[in-house]
Formats: structure tokens, sequence, C-alpha cells
């Protein structure tokens, strides 16, 4: 398999000396874990006491992480991004909301994106959050079986009603459709609820994906699971492909509350999974669409080898590659220059609103063994590239 993410000339091609200077100092910020930790504290203060500190927010980590405060102002993003061969998947980011109102503005927001979707060939994907269309309080309580009040199964109704609304748009514009994975311990009525999604609208191709994070070892036999029911029932499941983002949280609650961790004991093992998922999916393609959202090099290599041995076409719709705006551009943009179904995940929203976020990205890459360390090599790379050809 020749080695195409070494290419850092095509990584950066569309960064101007300010924004690699930008993400240089940015990935410089974020490898330092007590810099992340006071950042957090400083932001989150300044933002509660309402100083006027969103400017500067916008001017650094904002405007690399994420593609505008509204789903026009990401066009250029959008456009840039798509010139060179990579998709866009907006994705609205605000999180943490709790109110009926708050539950209603998100679905007309992500109404909103697939109708934007459908009018754009660089927008192929539209995305959700279950939390962003009910609390999280009743999706655990139904995951964990809960009886309702009858005020709870009037809600739960509310959310179904969101989820149908947004499916059957998405089937009825042709946009694909992917629903974010949480914790686990919601996610079991996430599941439930994607499932007969489903059910409904993959009769004749997968327009609903659910998500897979790998980092559970039990999303395997879950996979297995839904396949053997898509056989059974006639439908075509739809997976985006994931390790996970809530580790440390995962972790944590399993310790207090005295359950077994449902997270895979080493990251070797969450490595085997993924590999594991990707390698079913393809021997099945006949029944799934593959969105492998991953900034790992060799998984990435493993599924371009899996195409290219089952003769499956490059640039074949039901498989796709994604990564994060803002992180591991070599991988995204060295794919689509080689022909590969490529799409970043694209986050917009009010500044204030969209902090959780992007305070959830940096720790991650804080906590990401080597990630942060590899975007800094790579830029640092591009920045000496540059002096010497003076560009």
């Amino acid at each position: 398999m020749n080695r195409i993410f070494d290419n850092i000339q095509i990584a950066f091609a569309l960064k101007s000396k300010t924004e690699l200077e930008r993400a240089y100092l940015l990935f410089k910020m974020i490898g330092n874990q007590k810099l992340v930790t006071i950042g957090t504290a400083l932001t989150n203060f300044a933002l509660k006491l309402h100083l006027p500190v969103e400017g500067l927010i916008r001017a650094t980590v904002f405007d690399h992480f994420c593609g505008g405060v509204n789903e026009q102002d990401c066009l250029k993003v959008v456009d840039e991004m798509y010139a060179k061969g990579v998709s866009s998947v907006l994705d609205y980011s605000v999180e943490g909301k709790e109110e009926e109102a708050q539950f209603d503005a998100t679905l007309a927001m992500t109404l909103k994106t697939i109708e934007f979707a459908s009018e754009k060939k660089a927008i192929p994907f539209a995305v959700f959050k279950p939390t962003g269309l009910g609390r999280f309080y009743l999706y655990e309580k139904l995951g964990e079986k809960q009886s309702l009040t009858p005020s709870e199964q009037s809600e739960r109704d509310r959310v179904v009603a969101r989820f149908d609304k947004i499916c059957k748009t998405a089937h009825d514009k042709d946009v694909l459709l992917l629903i974010d994975g949480e914790e686990s311990w919601m996610q079991d009525a996430a599941d439930d609820l994607v499932t007969d999604m489903m059910r409904k609208y993959n009769k004749e191709k997968a327009i609903v994906s659910n998500t897979l994070q790998m980092y559970r070892w039990d999303r395997l036999d879950f996979l297995k699971k839904i396949h053997q029911q898509a056989i059974d029932e006639n439908f075509y499941v739809g997976m985006k492909i994931v390790r996970g983002a809530y580790m440390e949280k995962e972790n944590k609650r399993a310790q207090e509350k005295g359950y077994p961790t449902p997270i895979c004991a080493s990251k070797e093992a969450t490595d085997k999974n993924y590999n594991e998922a990707l390698d079913y999916m393809m021997q099945h393609l006949d029944k799934m669409l593959i969105f492998a959202g991953t900034h790992n090099e060799e998984s990435s290599y493993l599924l371009m080898d899996l195409m290219q041995k089952s003769a499956i076409s490059k640039n074949d719709n039901r498989i796709w590659f994604g990564q994060l705006y803002g992180m591991s551009d070599n991988i995204s943009y060295n794919l689509a220059s080689n022909g590969y179904n490529n799409a970043k995940y694209l986050p917009f929203g009010p500044v204030r609103d969209v902090m959780p976020y992007l305070i959830r990205r940096a720790q991650e890459n804080t906590s990401v063994a080597g990630q942060t360390s590899r975007e800094l090599a790579m830029l640092k790379q591009e920045r000496e590239r540059r002096k010497k050809s003076n560009f």
C-alpha cells in the first residue's frame, strides 16, 4: 500500500502563513495539560461573567476548529475544502441543552442543514446528537428500562417525533444522515431509536447511520446483531465507526458505581476492535454504509487495502473516510487527492454555545497519546518547507 499521508504540501495547501502559525501555536498550547486546564477555567470564568472575550476566542481556537457561527458563515470553508476534493458535514455543535424550546431549535437547525445539504454537492451528510433532541436523563431512564411518568412518556413521544421528522426529511431529500454516539449509560435508548429509524428509512439504501464507539468492547457484537436484524427484516445498516470520545468519563463512572468498565483494556485492544469492525463491514458491504471516522493512519490504510482487495472503487458511495475540521489534514487532503470519498466534520454555532465542544476538543487532544505531537511535527515540517521555498 502506497504511504500517502506524508505529503504535507497537499495537507496544508489551503493554509495561509498566518493560519499555519496559528495552528502551530494552538497545538503547542494544547499539548500542555496545565495550560489546557488553566485556559479552560479562565474561559469558562470569562464567559460566565460576560466579559468581552468572544472576539479573541473566534480569532484563535474557534476559527481553527469551527466553520462559522451559522451555516451561511461556513460556506467559504465548505467551498475551499471541496475545491480540494474534501466534502463537509455541517455539525451544529451546541451541547448541554435541557429544555424543550432548545430541542426544537436543534430540530429546526438540523432540518435546515439537511435542506442546505440537498442543494450543495459539497455537503453529502447531515448530523445530530441524540441529546440535541431530548434530555440525557430521559435516555438514561429508558436505557435502564425504568417506567416513565405520564409527562416523561409525552416527552419521549416528542423526542421520537423529532427523530422521525429529521430521518424522513433526510430520506425524502436523499441526504445521508449521521447520528452521533454518546455516553454508554444513555446509548442503549438512542441505539433502539436509531435502529427503528433504519428499519423505516433504510429500505432501499442506508440513509440513516448510527455510531459505533469501538473503545467499547461490546460494539462488535452489537454490529453483528444489527446486521442480522437487517437481513431478517430487509433494511440497510449505516454505521459511523469511531474510537470514542468519553473514555475518562466512562472509566470514572464505572469505578464510582462499581460495575465493569465498558471500555477496552488498552489502546491496542481498541485498535483491534476498530479494525475488526471495518473488516466485518467490508465483508458485508452489500448491506452496509461505512463512515470511517478516524485520525489513525493505520486504520485508514487498512480500509484502503480492504477496498483494493475487494476491487471496490475508491469513490464508492458506500464508503467514506472522515476527520474533524482542524485536525489530521494530512489524512483528509491526501485521501481526497487520491480519489477517496472524504468528509470533514465542520462544527458551527454561536461562539458562546460552541465552547463546551471546543473545550472537549482541547481536552481530547491533550489526552490522546501522539495526536498533538503528530500535528505539531507536520506543522513544523510545513513551516520549514515554506521557508526553504520562500512560500
